[in-house]
């Protein structure tokens, strides 16, 4: 008697329904599992024969075959626990098959027969409400997650015996009652009111967080870089739902899910050291896991010390920037994870820090400072829309008592002006599947940029005459319009007029460095 139970594995950030075939062969008692199972799935066959003995059943004393369908797929993990559990006691006949019609399983088992948390939930779920099945059943401290997703009936199982309890009917187990009142995460940024000077910077942060856009700042040691860095989630427009799941599941499968957070709610602000390797950033792995451009999605990505990390690993961000993507190749096929981050950068000026300081001389020839600067290519600073100094602060504001304005109201102003980009871009979104990603200035296409970004004749004269004295490229002279699009929006205005064009001129690199 053949059993069959059904489960999920993770590919890339996708469910793919598993099909857990369970039956006896002639042969000397053994568990033998194929279907191009990895390490830890291998593993499952000891945990499993002591998972149902410390269930108070009777582990069949014959040779077991376990076959993961589809075989083509890599299984890895050890969310096939409980499935291959469930599937040998069906198979001793303690259990009918019809008690688990209509039923996904997911779940690591311990000796004891627990059942552990297992990442990747999220998607599992999204899959089995898609491919039709009506319940699911999950680890206990997994299941809030899992009931993010509608029309699912989740169950929490406690251990094996619990859920053989249920489906045997002498114990039932209730579904989950999702609920709002889970923890957030403890990240709370620095308000702006608490950042003495630099006016220009803010006001330069500001225009970011309305429209998206990638910064640079650069200045000396000390001047406040990192802290307004750090500051600015704190103006960032909150998440809409279905860009809280969209990150929820990328969480979900690196397993970074916050401990008691089965729905993140905040953008995400990564700010990975240096040292940082080339799949630590992109993604990577034998099987590829998301990196931190992709656990920055819908969020921020802080590079601090910009020109000390590796050549290879900046410029491999060339693509995501541009695509709001990463696809990892492999011999055995290519994975995609979203990557839409906003990229915010700083760095001092030369290896000392303090080239062009108005106080501290700098200590590095000319020669040193632009090998420094040309770390940094031309195309990847191409690529960032605001280039901004940020001087050191005089005595007198470090010193004064008054407060700047709050990130609250600054906050106020950024969601406004993002309002009025979700309903430029709504109706095109809703006419083309390809815009479906655009949700703020920063993620316009050229089309859309020709459609929104119209100059009046004093903006044409004075982009004409930029293009020419700055040298700018034709993605430059893009970014520009989106930028001065951005600042328009900020202002409320429905066209861009000259103003708003020069602020956003002015946020080029006076010299392009590099």
């Amino acid at each position: 008697m053949l059993s069959r139970v059904y489960s999920c594995a993770v590919v890339g950030l996708e469910g793919v329904i598993v099909e857990v075939e369970v039956d006896y062969t002639n042969g000397l008692p053994a568990v033998v599992i194929v279907g191009l199972p990895d390490a830890a799935v291998q593993e499952s066959r000891e945990r499993v024969q002591t998972a149902v003995k410390n269930a108070g059943l009777n582990f069949p004393r014959h040779r077991i075959v376990v076959n993961l369908s589809p075989a083509a797929i890599r299984k890895e993990g050890p969310a096939y626990d409980l499935p291959i559990a469930l599937g040998v006691v069906i198979l001793a006949g303690f259990l009918p098959q019809e008690s688990i019609e209509g039923a996904m399983f997911v779940g690591e088992l311990s000796l004891d027969g627990v059942v552990r948390h297992t990442r990747g939930i999220l998607p599992m779920a999204a899959t089995a409400r898609a491919n039709g099945y009506k319940r699911m059943f999950v680890p206990e401290v997994d299941a809030p997650e899992a009931a993010l997703i509608p029309n699912l009936e989740v169950f929490p199982v406690k251990s094996l015996a619990h859920l053989y309890d249920h489906l045997a009917g002498r114990q039932l187990i209730q579904p989950y009652q999702p609920s709002d009142s889970f923890l957030e995460p403890l990240f709370t940024p620095t308000d702006f009111s608490e950042i003495k000077g630099q006016d220009h910077v803010k006001r330069a942060l500001e225009v970011a967080a309305a429209g998206g856009h990638n910064v640079l700042m650069v200045g000396s040691p000390g001047a406040g870089k990192t802290l307004i860095a750090r500051a600015l989630p704190g103006i960032l427009p909150e998440m809409s739902i279905e860009e809280s799941l969209d990150v929820t599941r990328i969480y979900s499968v690196a397993d970074q899910l916050p401990v008691g957070t089965p729905l993140i709610k905040h953008r995400p602000f990564r700010s990975p050291h240096h040292t940082i390797s080339h799949a630590g950033l992109v993604g990577g792995g034998n099987i590829p896991k998301p990196g931190e451009i992709s656990l920055a999605h819908r969020g921020v990505l802080f590079l601090d010390e910009f020109p000390e990390f590796g050549t290879r690993v900046l410029e491999v961000m060339r693509q995501p920037m541009e695509d709001k993507v990463v696809t990892i190749s492999r011999a055995k096929g290519s994975l995609t994870f979203s990557a839409n981050f906003q990229l915010i950068a700083a760095m001092n000026p030369c290896p000392c820090g303090y080239h062009g300081d108005s106080q501290k001389p700098c200590t590095c020839a000319p020669a040193v400072v632009t090998k420094y600067q040309k770390r940094i290519s031309g195309p990847l600073l191409d690529r960032i829309d605001i280039h901004i100094e940020v001087p050191r602060v005089d005595y007198e504001k470090l010193s004064s008592d008054r407060l700047g304005e709050s990130s609250e109201s600054i906050r106020k102003r950024v969601q406004t002006a993002r309002d009025i980009q979700t309903q430029r871009y709504s109706s095109i979104r809703n006419s083309n599947i390809e815009a479906s990603n655009i949700v703020c200035n920063a993620d316009m296409r050229i089309g859309e940029v020709r459609q929104f970004c119209q100059l009046q004749p004093e903006g044409q004269s004075l982009m004409r005459s930029a293009m020419s004295q700055l040298n700018l490229s034709a993605r430059a002279y893009h970014r520009i319009l989106k930028l001065a699009r951005t600042i328009a929006d900020l202002a409320g205005s429905e066209e861009i007029q000259s103003p708003h064009l020069a602020e956003a001129l002015q946020y080029r690199p006076k010299i392009m460095m590099g």
